[in-house]
């Protein structure tokens, strides 16, 4: 009587297990079906204009994987790992070897929120708008607080070649150093041009720079 009784019950068990099972893969289904048709609905309502292009909707493998993670459902580690390694090796130093233009340039980039829009002037570069998430230049009281400060960069790091390497590839491709960053990847994604990035570097590290001060 118990045997039967410990068959059926572990008969039942299992049969929960298969549905739990099968509800997950039909919720997930469903997931990816919503996930598809919005893709779809965007791509029939979106068309290229100003420097917004329609080619945004289509995601790189960095960017379909990051989807699918958030705070709750973080990257595991080995992952990242990986998404880092990959992304790393997209880096590109400037030609001629020099990391620093103009920190004057670099604040009015920082300065400027336009760019990828499609209101934005193909003709015209796009901004970083740095000040949206950091602190820069102490004299600049409207600042976003979603990254870092950035104030004294330069001046807490120094100027040595591994300190000029990495804030260019953190500039370049974030997710390098941080898998699925929030941040943009500027010269990856060609946001911002390799002299406009040579500017942003001068603003962070020049020890005229206001942010040194």
């Amino acid at each position: 009587m118990n045997e039967r009784r410990a068959s059926r019950t572990g008969a039942v068990a299992m049969v929960a297990v298969l549905a739990i099972g099968g509800a997950a893969a039909a919720a997930d289904k469903k997931k990816k079906d919503y996930r598809a048709a919005a893709v779809e609905v965007m791509k029939a309502s979106f068309q290229t204009k100003g420097q917004a292009s329609v080619d945004r909707l289509n995601q790189d493998e960095v960017q379909t994987t990051c989807s699918q993670y958030n705070a709750s459902k973080p990257v595991p580690k080995e992952l990242a790992r990986k998404l880092q390694e990959a992304q790393l090796a997209t880096i590109q130093y400037p030609a001629d070897g020099k990391y620093l233009g103009s920190w004057e340039n670099g604040e009015k980039i920082a300065q400027t929120g336009v760019g990828k829009q499609f209101s934005d002037d193909p003709s015209k570069p796009a901004g970083g708008n740095c000040y949206a998430c950091h602190q820069l230049s102490p004299k600049e009281l409207s600042f976003g607080t979603i990254g870092p400060t950035l104030h004294q960069y330069g001046k807490l790091r120094g100027n040595t070649e591994p300190i000029l390497k990495y804030t260019w590839g953190k500039l370049w491709n974030s997710h390098a150093f941080n898998a699925c960053s929030d941040m943009p990847r500027f010269g990856h994604q060609g946001i911002l041009t390799e002299e406009q990035l040579k500017d942003v570097m001068a603003l962070l590290m020049d020890p005229e720079s206001p942010v040194n001060k």
